[in-house]
């Protein structure tokens, strides 16, 4: 049996990983949903380009950087490319040390994760942020800042040494990608029009709420095989059920994400505000994440509510102190982020509130940093933000070239 249950984890590893591709898709949409018309094409192009720009850097440098480093250290080993498959030997050789599944499967579930924490900064930058500048980040981030933190926690590292718990990366992707994300919004500055000189705060809709609202969907689809992939296997019974526990919590908490959201929208606002009750659906789910597995149906809806509901706090927040994230997701991955790893302790017996919190600073403080130090690089190299003028007429003509919602044709003669 070590042959197809060896092919069977494989398979469900690697349908995992092509749900966790699919949010890429969710991003392009909510994202493209939030910012405005004049901006849809440039913050398109990110999206897609980003995601080139991971699966590259990370099959190059950032996968040995992440796992194939010796040691517990701080520091991983420099290499590159992804190393040898198993070989069928291994794999019936049977035991603890045998390999369940296929290392290029490993490689793959793991890239669409790097990709999904880059995603997280295009959407806070969106609308004034040079679209070069930008590709430039993915590079460092995917290639180099990602996997250090990744190989401290997943890869072996210090702090899983010290027993960080983070079964899918609440702190790992989401808090990374939202500190990285801080960092550029720092150094960029707020949206011209979005802040007046005496501290009044002007909302600037999206352009199209269905596209946000199918790109919730689709996220919230895709992280069925964000949370569920983390098992890493299906093929016993007890994996099997573990995958189902996980599934289940992932979707109630999700919609606890909604409805706290909704809840406190209302009660805050006296209107239920859609963009709030998306990033509600997201903090739900970024919330789980951390421990997906040891919390009842009804603990997940409670945690996810939770989650829900300081996004939303956090948006407002974060606008009171002038920082502009066009489509909330510093919020929603981030403090949403702190919070699913700091509860894991509650649910989980095998956690400890100490290594939470030292892994939840580590990661933030190692990501802030490093991508601080790569913002000002590249605005003193090239420049990170596009003219007035530019920002005014909108970064899709400048940027790309073309209107993704052009209101006027010029043709031939007909």
């Amino acid at each position: 049996m070590p042959e197809l249950n060896y092919a069977l984890d494989t398979f469900y590893f690697l349908m995992c990983g092509v749900l966790v591709m699919w949010m890429a898709a969710g991003f392009a949409m909510l994202e493209a949903g939030l910012v405005r018309s004049k901006n849809t094409a440039e913050i398109l192009t990110k999206n897609i380009v980003l995601f080139a720009i991971a699966c590259t850097m990370y099959l190059l440098v950032g996968y040995t950087l992440m796992y194939t480093s010796s040691g517990s250290g701080i520091l991983p080993s420099l290499g590159f490319l992804i190393g040898e498959e198993n070989s069928v030997d291994a794999v019936l050789a049977g035991g603890d040390d045998a390999p369940y599944y296929s290392a290029r499967a490993d490689f793959f579930f793991q890239v669409v994760f790097v990709a999904t924490a880059m995603s997280i900064v295009s959407g806070a930058v969106a609308e004034r942020m040079k679209l070069w500048a930008f590709l430039a980040f993915a590079v460092v981030m995917t290639a180099f800042i990602y996997p250090v933190s990744g190989f401290w926690t997943w890869g072996g590292g210090w702090l899983s040494e010290i027993g960080y718990s983070d079964y899918a990366g609440s702190g790992i992707v989401h808090l990374a990608g939202a500190s990285a994300a801080l960092a550029g919004v720092l150094v960029l500055g707020p949206r011209r029009g979005k802040y007046s000189k005496n501290g009044a705060i002007y909302a600037i809709p999206g352009a199209n709420m269905p596209l946000a609202t199918l790109g919730t969907f689709i996220l919230w689809m895709g992280w069925f095989g964000f949370n569920g992939g983390s098992e890493l296997k299906v093929s016993d019974v007890g994996s099997a059920n573990n995958v189902a526990q996980v599934l289940l919590n992932t979707n109630a908490a999700a919609a606890g994400g909604v409805i706290g959201a909704l809840v406190l929208a209302k009660l805050w606002f006296r209107k239920a505000d859609l963009t709030m009750i998306l990033n509600g659906a997201i903090g739900g789910l970024v919330a789980i994440t951390a421990d997906p597995l040891s919390p009842t149906g009804l603990g997940a809806t409670f945690i996810g509510a939770v989650g829900g509901a300081l996004a939303l706090v956090g948006i407002v927040a974060l606008d009171k102190l002038r920082i502009d994230d066009p489509v909330g997701a510093i919020s929603a991955h981030g403090i949403a982020g702190i919070w699913g790893v700091m509860v894991v302790p509650f649910t989980n017996s095998d956690a400890s509130f100490g290594p939470q919190l030292i892994g939840t600073v580590a990661i933030f403080s190692w990501v802030f940093i490093a991508s601080l130090i790569a913002w000002l690089i590249l605005k003193a190299v090239m420049g990170i933000r596009v003219s007035e003028e530019e920002e005014y007429e909108g970064v899709d003509l400048v940027e790309c070239g073309l209107e993704a919602y052009p209101e006027f044709i010029v043709g031939g003669n007909r």
